[in-house]
């Protein structure tokens, strides 16, 4: 359940567009022609042959003003108080009149609010808005929300849902439970797919057959790689039905995540339990009684 956070990045560099992790590479009996007839392409030639196609894509479709427009909406989004106007043009090496246009049009499409004395700027929710109306999304949201608060209330826990977007794990809902203190994640937090509970469920439940394409469609780069670095813990979260262990981050927290299953059998969600234990609960009674919950809610998904 750890949340990383991305760190502005300085300078034009963040106009670089990142290099996806296709699954060309898969497809067998891939030939390329020669003068003495036809000769096996290797792995590494079509990993390089995709790269170099996808940085020509990006050269030849290149938009640099809604390139501006993106940079600007990305800086901001790792900063909950908003920049002026010189801040940003600083975060991308441009001078205040180059961005001055754009800048008032986010706000006036609404994407971009200014604070009353007019010399800061800060995302508004209108992309949160857009992302939740996304009808699957939506759909799973509205299933998910009252049964984890149902959860939340009776096991005494918080719990939250992530679902994978562009190469890593997306905090989409949260729940807590009644009290006067709660721990809880973040919506809307980025979690790495290969480092927490979270995101290693989400790997441990897609069919292996077709996984590299699976987390190629999700966004995530060397995917054969990085799952073979993982495959004997993913094996043990897929016979366990889920992934119990220590949080690697926070002392005292166990993570329980289990798999929300599509139709294909394949983890299309996962819902994660920050286990926290009480005084009044002693053993390991409480938390499989917890684990046996969670594991009920994600079935009614």
């Amino acid at each position: 359940m750890n949340e990383s956070h991305k760190p502005i990045l300085a300078g034009r560099a963040r106009r670089g567009y990142q290099k996806g992790g296709g699954t060309a590479g898969d497809r067998a009996g891939e030939y390329r022609s020669g003068d003495g007839g036809g000769t096996a392409v290797s792995d590494s030639e079509r990993d390089q042959d995709g790269e170099r196609d996808q940085e020509g894509a990006a050269d030849r479709y290149r938009a640099p003003a809604l390139d501006k427009g993106l940079d600007i909406l990305e800086v901001l989004a790792d900063q909950a108080r908003g920049l002026t106007r010189a801040e940003i043009a600083k975060e991308l090496e441009l001078s205040p009149s180059q961005i001055y246009r754009m800048l008032e049009r986010l706000v006036a499409r609404g994407y971009v609010g200014r604070d009353e004395g007019g010399d800061r700027y800060a995302l508004t929710m209108k992309m949160f808005q857009l992302a939740t109306r996304h009808p699957p999304l939506r759909r799973l949201l509205a299933q998910a929300q009252p049964l984890m608060d149902d959860f939340a209330r009776g096991a005494r826990q918080s719990c939250h849902l992530v679902v994978p977007a562009r190469g890593s794990g997306n905090i989409v809902a949260q729940a807590s439970p009644n009290g006067h203190w709660e721990f809880r994640a973040r919506i809307g937090g980025i979690l790495d797919l290969f480092t927490t509970g979270s995101g290693l469920t989400l790997l441990a439940f897609q069919d292996p057959r077709r996984a590299e394409e699976t987390l190629g469609f999700w966004g995530v780069t060397e995917a054969r790689t990085r799952l073979a670095a993982v495959a004997g813990h993913l094996d043990e979260v897929r016979r366990l039905g889920a992934r119990i262990e220590p949080s690697g981050h926070l002392s005292g927290v166990t993570d329980l995540s289990v798999p929300v299953l599509g139709h294909r059998g394949e983890a299309i969600a996962a819902l994660t339990c920050a286990y926290i234990g009480h005084p009044d609960e002693t053993g390991p009674q409480s938390r499989e009684k917890t684990l046996d919950a969670l594991k009920a809610v994600a079935a009614r998904l």
